[in-house]
């Protein structure tokens, strides 16, 4: 199976992955796009879920509970961070574009209901810089593993034009015991968008040993599979590139190793 899912050019869901089609254990991911006046209703099972809003505005109903107005941004490229809820496993929940058209990134992993749903507070976030030159990228961390949640971490990027993110190659994949601190093993997926939206972008999915080895272009809405190993991207010229990451594993921590071949750009010069 190729580690590349293409957006469906039509309907509601652009994709839905989930972890019997993507071939592991934790990560589910959805994207979503409603038109003014769209619902969407479902039940979280024994998952919990984040929805982060990409674009536009949308009213959340968790069981009782309801968040209005949820979303502050008219595109993913915008410079600010994005309305978002958290929701636990066996929660009924429906989704109303109310304001008009949204786009939504709906990231689910399992867990076993111990946190209340919640808003996160865009405002709460912690947006940074990473890399420098054509290396530099901007983060969004949506729910980090600083914020309460049982298995997901989310977080957002935007790679300017001409520029390269999750680079150095990096990969978390692999424990070891005798230095926990080195690496965690966490599945991910990356939901692409690009500005303008007919661009295209790539990525690799590699393993040391090359039984992955996958060079994908991606465009507008396409989502990657990352099972295991590095999986850098590159934005053309012309094109900004955003992507969402969804990750979760047996632990809710993010430890990545870089591939050694590549380290030495790190170096202090």
């Amino acid at each position: 199976m190729s580690l590349l899912v293409k957006a469906a050019r039509h309907g509601r869901v652009v994709a839905d992955i989930t972890p019997a089609s993507a071939g592991w254990t934790h990560v589910g991911f959805k994207a979503l796009r409603l038109a003014p006046g769209d619902e969407e209703a479902f039940g979280t099972g024994a998952r919990e879920l984040c929805i982060t809003v990409l674009a536009g505005a949308v009213d959340v109903q968790v069981g009782a509970r309801r968040f209005t107005a949820v979303g502050n941004r008219a595109s993913a490229f915008e410079e600010r961070a994005p309305g978002a809820v958290y929701v636990p496993p066996g929660q009924a929940v429906r989704i109303v574009a109310a304001h008009g058209a949204a786009e939504l990134g709906l990231s689910t992993a399992p867990a076993t209901g111990r946190l209340p749903a919640r808003a996160i507070d865009p405002a709460q976030m912690r947006r940074s810089v990473r890399g420098q030159g054509s290396n530099t990228r901007h983060v969004c961390d949506i729910l980090p593993e600083t914020a309460p949640a049982e298995s997901l971490l989310v977080v957002e990027v935007v790679t300017p034009a001409g520029n390269a993110s999750s680079y150095p190659p990096h990969k978390h994949d692999s424990a070891d015991a005798a230095h926990p601190e080195a690496e965690t093993v966490l599945e991910e997926t990356y939901y692409h968008l690009l500005n303008p939206a007919q661009g295209f972008a790539f990525q690799r999915v590699y393993t040391d040993d090359r039984s992955i080895d996958e060079a994908l272009a991606v465009e507008h809405r396409d989502t990657v599979l990352v099972p295991r190993g590095y999986h850098p991207c590159v934005a053309p010229h012309g094109y900004d590139l955003y992507y969402l990451n969804t990750m979760a594993g047996p632990e809710r921590r993010w430890a990545f190793r870089n591939d050694p071949a590549h380290e030495w750009m790190l170096a202090p010069r």
